[in-house]
């Protein structure tokens, strides 16, 4: 079980991981818990591990890395592969590929490392108006991102996000209701579970909101008409597709008040945590926890 890693996101991984962990305990396999460090190849190594289910999220467990890390060890693994991994993580990269594939996403302004944040504000601004959210290139959990209201709360959520994360990106902000689409594959063929409507009581989904019982309300299957609910699944199955996802991911949209569904990010290692998404939504198709981690399991060795 690899989990931890070095990512902003650690705390929720090991939450994932020690979920997961007692789900396979418990079905009889043999597991063994492996902190996703510097180390990492040693560790695997030294416990002669045949297969790896990664419980990591964020950077340096979600975006390639540890994957080409295992190919190179010869070590079959849950997930995606090196580049649906890279180019999940990469949220303008993950865009690009699913808007020339047909999938509409929002608009959006790639930021500049070298200008002043304030004039990126203004250039954002002029491109996509107000409000806009501000969002890290590679990250996850929401971490990093700002609704921004003003162009002066725009250049400072630039200037720190810039600090922070280093490369981040504006992004038309599409007003409507916030859903997630699970997708899982059984016998390499992949399906959606049945689509979750995300209510938070903060402004939008933020990290507080994903992470602490009762900030957010839940509705599965999401309330929309059945041809915006159809038309959701065919574009998460159209998005996980043409990134290249393998074995399980979570593909996320704003349905705007006109009923399209816009995607903004695809979660190539979704949490397993109480409290995550993916669980509740195979829970409504009628696959228990400890179903959904094996089915997950043996993705890796299909």
């Amino acid at each position: 079980m690899l989990m931890g890693g070095l990512s902003g996101e650690r705390e929720v991984s090991l939450r994932s991981g020690e979920n997961c962990l007692r789900a396979l305990s418990s079905l009889g396999y043999d597991v063994v818990r492996v902190d996703a460090l510097r180390d990492v190849a040693l560790r695997l190594d030294e416990e002669e591990v045949e297969v790896a289910f990664l419980a990591l999220h964020g950077r340096f467990g979600e975006d390639g890395t540890i994957q080409g890390v295992l190919e190179l060890m010869d070590i079959p693994y849950t997930g995606s592969g090196v580049l649906a991994s890279a180019l999940g993580m990469h949220k303008i990269a993950s865009k690009k590929v699913v808007r020339q594939s047909g999938v509409p996403t929002p608009d959006y302004c790639e930021i500049s490392l070298r200008e002043p944040s304030g004039s990126e504000a203004t250039r954002a601004v002029a491109e996509l108006g107000l409000p806009v959210m501000v969002k890290p290139v590679e990250e996850g959990s929401s971490l990093g991102v700002v609704m921004c209201k003003t162009e002066g709360e725009l250049a400072a959520a630039i200037d720190s996000g810039r600090r922070e994360f280093g490369r981040v990106f504006a992004e038309r902000h599409v007003a409507g209701i916030e859903i997630t689409v699970g997708v899982i594959e059984r016998g390499g063929e992949p399906f959606t579970l049945p689509i979750l409507e995300l209510v938070p009581k903060n402004e939008f989904y933020d990290y507080e909101a994903k992470y602490t019982e009762g900030m957010t309300d839940f509705f599965i299957p999401a309330r929309l008409p059945a041809d915006v609910y159809a038309a959701a699944e065919k574009l998460a199955l159209l998005a996980f597709n043409a990134i290249g996802c393998r074995g399980v991911g979570r593909v996320d949209f704003m349905v705007s008040r006109d009923g399209t569904p816009y995607f903004t990010e695809v979660n190539t290692l979704p949490g397993m945590t109480d409290t995550s998404d993916l669980p509740a939504q195979a829970a409504a198709a009628g696959i228990s926890y400890v179903e959904l981690v094996e089915l997950i399991l043996m993705s890796a060795v299909a």
